[in-house]
């Protein structure tokens, strides 16, 4: 294991250079694995296509399933997404930073290339610290669960390390993450808000923002290696 390219980033008061390091690997259009509230991420600049193509390529993945933009503050949403609906926006208040992932109408000017999108985008606030500090500093990533595809997402940076080490120079280490259960995804692109993916806010707390309908069975969401606790992707 390359010890040189794991950054502590435990310590809020000392994670500064960790920090920068992982910065400027997103400006260069490298990779980055950093904790989230549920597993570790691997991160490109979403505004990078190359990065978020090596992204893919990264797990093994093709462009049928984009990755996810995780957002420093619910204050981006309208610079990355149109036609948001009023009860998709109270969703956000309510819930972000936490476990909610919002599917919406992405805009269009943006120049960003995701993948096979077809005009939306998936959006989240994550709950973690060390997320959002490199957030707040590079603005909207692309993060996808930093696992193989077919593998389970990584809870800790060496399981991160040992199946994605020769692709990412910049690995932070933030203790074990989380895991548990993924975000709910609700999609606010059609007539009404509908779960597509049931995780961490349940239908009932969803509801006592805004109407939402349950999830359709015959509708589930992919999952990037099935039934994994805490994985990122849609």
């Amino acid at each position: 294991m390359s010890l040189t390219r794991i950054k502590d980033a435990t310590d809020p008061t000392t994670w500064g250079p960790a920090i920068d390091e992982a910065v400027h690997a997103i400006s260069r259009g490298d990779l980055v694995v950093l904790p989230t509230d549920t597993v570790y991420g691997i991160a490109a600049d979403a505004f990078t296509p190359s990065a978020v193509q090596a992204l893919l390529d990264a797990k093994g993945r093709g462009r049928q399933i984009p990755p996810p933009v995780l957002m420093p503050d619910v204050r981006t949403l309208d610079g990355l997404a149109t036609d948001v609906p009023a009860s998709a926006r109270a969703l956000a208040e309510a819930f972000w930073p936490g476990g909610l992932t919002l599917i919406v109408r992405a805009q269009p000017s943006l120049a960003w290339d995701l993948g096979e999108t077809h005009g939306t985008v998936a959006l989240r606030v994550p709950d973690h610290p060390v997320a959002l500090a490199l957030l707040r500093r590079t603005g909207p990533l692309a993060v996808s669960s930093a696992n193989r595809t077919g593998r389970a997402a990584g809870r800790t940076v060496d399981e991160a390390y040992t199946q994605l080490g020769a692709a990412v120079p910049v690995f932070l280490d933030g203790g074990e993450a989380p895991g548990g259960v993924a975000s709910t995804i609700v999609d606010a692109t059609g007539d009404v808000l509908r779960i597509v993916r049931p995780g961490a806010i349940s239908l009932e707390a969803l509801r006592a923002v805004a109407p939402v309908e349950d999830a359709d069975p015959a509708e589930a969401a992919p999952d990037d290696a099935g039934p994994v606790p805490g994985d990122l992707d849609r």
